[in-house]
């Protein structure tokens, strides 16, 4: 079972709100999860993200592939670099 880190559409109409959940990636968009790892609202000013770090690094240890919008999101975070500290720490 290959899992994403993805965006999972939810508010109204014209009025987006999202979710950033671990998901199998043969699941729909919104369908089933695994787990909710944050969120992201763009309507706000600035945007709103409030990512689980530790449930990201997690998921990123264990092989999840995220999306190139959850990357940046968690590269304007900072989770994406500690992700890669770690992974050099692991080779030493």
């Amino acid at each position: 079972m290959a899992v994403k880190l993805r965006l999972k559409r939810m508010g109204a109409k014209k009025r987006p709100f999202y979710r950033v959940v671990a998901a199998d990636s043969r699941s729909p968009r919104d369908g089933k999860f695994i787990e909710v790892v944050g969120t992201y609202n763009p309507i706000m000013e600035p945007a709103e993200v409030k990512i689980n770090e530790e449930l990201a690094l997690k998921w990123l240890n264990n092989g999840a592939i995220p999306t190139d919008t959850v990357r940046n999101l968690f590269k304007q975070q900072g989770i994406m670099q500690k992700f890669h500290e770690s992974k050099i720490a692991k080779d030493k």
